[in-house]
């Protein structure tokens, strides 16, 4: 809440300073059609933002807030959109968040700023956000601000550069993260216990495959971890533009290029199955070949491993 509030007070400042004075494939346009949201389209100039640095910061804000799978909205405290002081939090009319120099903006112009609505919600964050100015060096400036979290600031800012390149927010296509040419073969394994390393329970599914099958993005996003781990071995972590992390580890090599930040789509290579892990880099053969898969929800304050099977099985049906 400080450093949120210290925010609202350098934004007001720069106002009045500023009124005073086999490898990675590079990454090919989606199929369907070019989809912009309207929102976005209707906010980028009411904030001068680009719309895909507003689209990222909602994709990321819809994701870290959702209940029971349903997207959330944009968060920000009563205190700060009501204003400081304002003792009637309950009256959403702009004039009397104004008057108490409160953030909430009326997005829909109908005289009401309601933080429970989407559309006002990031609305008000997005013209927060821009008290540094508009350009890419400024926006990252805000968004550490307000959210104090250099890992945050990369993630939204990667999502707009995914958004930027194929021109559209409806990236949802995944796939299944083996091809289809080679063999495999996988059954539940959530929460088997592993003893390697201390007791365990294993956060993922383990698809069987031979040595050198190609390994897949499984969604658009970007490379957000690559490298070796002692458990996972060779291992890499795609940031789903759902915000979903995609765990794949105990590769026998990386695809080539691959490093972090690529933008990937469903179908790129990312990597080939191995045995790598279970001790310093360059361990294998302590199992068979195989890929671990594991999906991670971020919660915005941690992350938590679920049940990626039934993903599996289902992109495994319609690959067939």
């Amino acid at each position: 809440m400080r450093q949120r509030m210290l925010l609202l007070c350098l934004c007001t400042l720069a106002t009045l300073l500023t009124s005073a004075t086999g490898s990675v494939q590079a990454a090919a346009p989606p199929s369907q059609a070019t989809v912009i949201s309207p929102l976005y389209r209707q906010l980028q100039p009411k904030t001068q933002l680009p719309w895909y640095d507003i689209a990222a910061v909602d994709r990321y804000e819809t994701t870290i807030h959702q209940r029971k799978g349903k997207p959330g909205i944009p968060y920000i405290p009563e205190q700060l959109w009501f204003g400081a002081g304002n003792v009637l939090q309950s009256n959403q009319k702009t004039n009397m968040i104004e008057l108490w120099h409160g953030v909430g903006k009326d997005a829909d112009e109908d005289g009401i700023a309601d933080p429970t609505n989407h559309s006002d919600a990031l609305y008000s964050l997005a013209k927060m956000l821009t008290c540094y100015g508009v350009d890419r060096d400024s926006w990252r400036r805000a968004l550490w601000d307000w959210y104090q979290d250099t890992v945050v600031v990369e993630r939204i800012t990667r999502f707009a550069d995914i958004f930027q390149q194929y021109g559209t927010t409806s990236l949802s296509s995944t796939t299944f993260p083996l091809s289809r040419r080679f063999d495999y073969s996988f059954k539940e394994t959530w929460g088997d216990s592993r003893g390697w390393g201390g007791r365990r329970m294993h956060e993922g599914t383990d698809l069987f495959a031979s040595y050198g099958t190609p390994v897949l993005s499984c969604s658009y996003g970007f490379v957000e971890t690559v490298g070796w781990n002692r458990y996972g071995g060779w291992r890499v972590g795609i940031r789903g533009i759902n915000n979903t992390y995609y765990y794949y580890a105990h590769l026998s090599r990386f695809a080539k290029g691959l490093r972090y930040g690529n933008i990937v789509k469903p179908g790129d290579i990312v990597g080939f199955v191995g045995s790598s892990g279970y001790g310093t880099p360059g361990t294998s053969g302590k199992f068979p070949p195989h890929l671990h898969f594991g999906m991670y929800r971020d919660t915005g304050k941690a992350e938590w491993a679920f049940d990626p099977y039934p993903y599996l099985r289902r992109w495994e049906r319609a690959k067939k």
